[in-house]
């Protein structure tokens, strides 16, 4: 059993943590977060700690849920977080042109995503003139979710490992045809 919820979470100057029954309010130097608590569990704070509690045997199991959440929030509102993709292959660009990506992946026409508020995106080239995406933002599963939807469009191939990857992604490449020869 986990015992991560016993660890305090450590508030960082320019942050504050607003706790009003069951609902908290995270805002920071770049954006502001809110959660709603699951009925039976609250949260404790002391001067620049916070502490999960659960007098509810029912609901301890969502005691480390609740505090990874909340420090995913703080960290988020304080420091961010950011992922990287690059676009692979011979004619497969990405371009921002005001609130949306222009992919050019290969099909009949460029796919369009949007950019969300809560998300910057730029993209530069990496030495290969391969597109590189990154894509950052304060709340951690949206950020990991938008990222893992762009990566959708055009998922790596097995052959040549043309598409969109993740920049730490290694694709273990299939023989071809003629391999078996």
């Amino acid at each position: 059993m986990s015992k991560i919820w016993k660890k305090l979470i450590t508030i960082p100057q320019g942050t504050t943590v607003e706790v009003k029954w069951n609902h908290v309010k995270v805002t920071g130097p770049k954006w502001a977060l809110e959660y709603t608590l699951l009925d039976g569990l609250s949260l404790s704070i002391n001067e620049n700690q916070i502490e999960v509690i659960c007098p509810d045997l029912e609901k301890r199991n969502f005691r480390g849920l609740t505090r990874t959440l909340v420090d995913n929030m703080i960290e988020g509102v304080s420091k961010g977080y950011q992922k990287k993709l690059m676009v692979l292959g011979v004619w497969y660009t990405a371009k921002v042109q005001g609130k949306e990506i222009i992919f050019t992946l290969w099909f009949s026409h460029p796919v369009k995503v949007e950019i969300p508020a809560t998300i910057t995106v730029t993209v530069e080239k990496d030495a290969k003139s391969n597109d590189i995406l990154t894509i950052a933002g304060i709340d951690k599963q949206f950020l990991g979710q938008y990222v893992a939807n762009i990566r959708a469009l055009k998922v790596p191939e097995p052959y040549k490992g043309k598409g969109i990857r993740y920049i730490d992604e290694t694709i273990k490449l299939k023989a071809g045809k003629t391999a078996k020869k």
